[in-house]
């Protein structure tokens, strides 16, 4: 579609719903850019909210309602026609949207990696014995512990400034932030090591935006088609239906990370017990052109090799 053509269909104004957290507010400040170089003669503007997520911050994600805590008051805003569109980390993003909605663009991918954090030490091999590192996530809490049994992982909720600060206060010795948070906030000199995505899984759409709308909102697709990406779509996609396959949420350690080489896609995906004690691998190869398919076989693997016998302890 030519720049003419984009310029006639797309809307006089464009609102998009934020959280008011700085890398939200990055990603959608990102969006609006993009959209106002593509469409000159459009409005857009973005309506910032505190979500519940960004709220309570005492407790893990995984005792109050897990990540969906990000997104529902945006998918409010998009209901009540007060936003049209919403900027989402997708690894924030529930595997089952609300009947209603759907996901209308996907982004080009950051670092999809961990990242480790500290001022002290080098990287996780370098931590002694008893040193507290800080994550929110069961995802990463499990590879830590397997891989590190003599390192005491604590929790870290807040947005990255507020981790950031309670590292250099001196109340973690290290901290595991995902690296396009860091790099997409300018704090990329923050990284002390990158975490292979063999040592460290990432989660489910890390490093992907996603863009979402109301389903009749079917304008908006072709609006928003110049800022999707086929290939991270296709890997996220993949890696969500490995997730929603496994009931996938913030209270189940696992993690799915798919990548593009040609026309085919590479998946690896594992489930763990919290403490790290048991951890099932699995990775299957599959036609870029049907990721969900691909994703399903990496679940139904994980779920032969006793992977539900972990989610159903875990739900007790």
């Amino acid at each position: 579609m030519n720049q003419t053509h984009r310029a006639q269909t797309a809307p006089a104004r464009l609102v998009i719903a934020s959280r008011e957290s700085a890398l939200a507010m990055w990603q959608a400040e990102f969006i609006r850019d993009r959209l106002r170089a593509l469409y000159p003669q459009t409005e857009v503007s973005i309506l910032g909210m505190t979500t519940q997520g960004d709220q309570i911050l005492d407790v893990t994600l995984a005792k109050i309602g897990g990540k969906g805590l990000f997104v529902k008051e945006l998918e409010t805003a998009l209901e009540e026609g007060r936003a049209d569109i919403a900027v989402h980390s997708l690894k924030d993003v529930p595997m089952n949207l609300p009947h209603g909605f759907m996901l209308a663009c996907v982004g080009e991918r950051e670092d999809p990696r961990d990242a480790f954090v500290s001022n002290n030490f080098a990287n996780l091999e370098a931590l002694p014995a008893g040193s507290v590192v800080g994550t929110s996530s069961l995802r990463r809490e499990s590879q830590l512990r397997a891989r590190f049994p003599h390192l005491k992982i604590e929790p870290l909720r807040g947005n990255v400034q507020t981790r950031l600060r309670k590292l250099d206060e001196g109340k973690y010795a290290a901290i595991i932030l995902a690296a396009a948070g860091l790099k997409r906030l300018g704090l990329g000199d923050r990284i002390r090591a990158v975490i292979s995505s063999d040592d460290s899984l990432p989660a489910v759409g890390q490093g992907a935006l996603g863009i979402e709308c109301r389903a009749d909102r079917t304008d908006l697709v072709g609006v928003l088609a110049p800022l999707h990406h086929a290939d991270t779509a296709a890997c996220v996609l993949a890696e969500r239906a490995m997730s929603r396959a496994l009931a996938g949420s913030c209270q189940v350690p696992l993690g799915g990370f798919a990548e593009v080489t040609g026309d085919k896609l590479r998946m690896r995906g594992f489930v763990a017990t919290p403490d790290g004690a048991r951890l099932l691998r699995a990775e299957h190869a599959g036609s870029v052109r049907d990721p969900e398919a691909l994703g399903d076989a990496v679940a139904q693997d994980l779920l032969a090799q006793g992977a539900g016998e972990i989610l159903a302890a875990l739900a007790l």
